[in-house]
This record gives structure tokens, C-alpha cells and sequence, in this order.
């Protein structure tokens, strides 16, 4: 497995490569933005470990224009900044986790290995009523159309789709698809579902009033 250190300051970056490569990573390390860009777009990069305070642009802009081109690498920012806002920020670019400097280095790897972990082929095609969910090949089918989701759409979507007809707290989504690990305060999650809602229909996704959400059965929807 490739991975990209995205970090500036020469301490932190030969930490994280020795440490890496002594779990059986290729590290490949970047000073600035411009040149960790620059790895993923040559291709065979599996995870970026990105910082935001970088010299030439900020780390939020790598990561907007990663996703702008379409590039769904798992991105792990690692950074100084620890306000509730800036993790907000960073989750809702496309970022697929997020820790703070100082940081424990073993903690920092189990999140790699649960971003590398590859799924097997069970449960790749979810299926629930006429609406089937490809893990493997990212495609969503309602109706026998194919539905344009964005990254994170597709997160939501899997896990309402692995647990049909459960109710699902925002907590519990803000987890499981954000990498939330308090309650920020946000609307994200409404927001995704009243995205699902216009490309989907909206009596797919149900409001359990005080609870959350749930994806009808077959049966109900």
C-alpha cells in the first residue's frame, strides 16, 4: 500500500515515514500542497495523510481540489488545529477522518489500516427494494436508472442500506459516515438526507421524530 505524507515540518514527516514503512507502507513524503497534488494525480497512492498548514496553500484546498477532479482516496488530515469548526470544515470537503497534533502514533495507524481495510466480496451488492447499492464499482441503481451520488452521499446510502428499516440516530450517522466522534452541532446530516430525498424519492428515507431517520422496507416504501 502507497501512502502520501502531505506535512511541512521535517520532524513530524520523518516520524510518520520511518514509522510507516516500518508497518510495510511505501511512504511517499510532500513539503507543500502543490507536490502532494502532484503524487496522487501520477497514480498508485492508497491514502494521503494530509496537514493543513502547509507553506505554498492550505491543506483544505488540497483536499477541495482532490475531490473537485473526482479523486476518492481516503484522506486523513493531521493537524494543530482542533477546533470544532475546522473539523467540521475538513469532513464536509471529503475528508475521511481527522486527528490533532499531538497525536498517538498507534491510534493514527489503526485509522489507516480501517481506511486500507479491503472488503471482501460478501455484502459488496446491497439490495432493498428496487434499489441496489454496488460497493465494489460505487454505482447506485433505483428503478433500473443509475443515480449520480457524490462520495458522501454513497456513505449515507450504504449504511441506511445495511440497515433497513432501523432507525438510525443522527449521532449514530454522524459516526458512521463523517467520522464524528462528539456531537458538533451540525445539520449535516439532514442536509445528505434531503440530498438522498431529491434523487431518490422522498418516501424512501422516513423522519422518526426525535430519533432520526430510517430507510423503509420493501413492504413500507
Amino acid at each position: 500500500m502507497k501512502i502520501v505524507v502531505v506535512e511541512d515540518e521535517p520532524r513530524i514527516a520523518s516520524f510518520l515515514s520511518k514509522g510507516l514503512k516500518a508497518e510495510g507502507y511505501a511512504v511517499h513524503h510532500a513539503m507543500n500542497g502543490r507536490d502532494g497534488l502532484s503524487l496522487v494525480m501520477n497514480g498508485g497512492v492508497d491514502l494521503m495523510v494530509l496537514d493543513l498548514g502547509l507553506p505554498d496553500m492550505d491543506g483544505s484546498e488540497v483536499l477541495r481540489k482532490l475531490r473537485q477532479v473526482g479523486e476518492q482516496l481516503p484522506v486523513i488530515i493531521l493537524t494543530a488545529r482542533g477546533e470544532i469548526a475546522d473539523r467540521v470544515e475538513g469532513l464536509e470537503l471529503g475528508a475521511d477522518d481527522y486527528m490533532t497534533k499531538p497525536f498517538a502514533f498507534d491510534e493514527l495507524l489503526a485509522r489507516i489500516r480501517a481506511r486500507l481495510r479491503p472488503r471482501g466480496d460478501h455484502g459488496a451488492v446491497l439490495r432493498v427494494g428496487d434499489l441496489k447499492l454496488d460497493t465494489r464499482t460505487r454505482r447506485a441503481i433505483a428503478a433500473g436508472q443509475e443515480v449520480d451520488l457524490s462520495a458522501r452521499e454513497f456513505a449515507l446510502l450504504e449504511t441506511f442500506m445495511r440497515h433497513p428499516g432501523q432507525v438510525l440516530s443522527r449521532a449514530q450517522l454522524l459516526s458512521r459516515v463523517w467520522g464524528f466522534d462528539f456531537d458538533p452541532g451540525t445539520n449535516l446530516v439532514d442536509v445528505y438526507v434531503g440530498y438522498l430525498r431529491r434523487k431518490l424519492g422522498s418516501g424512501l428515507l422516513e423522519t422518526v421524530r426525535g430519533s432520526g431517520y430510517r430507510l423503509l422496507a420493501p413492504a413500507e416504501s
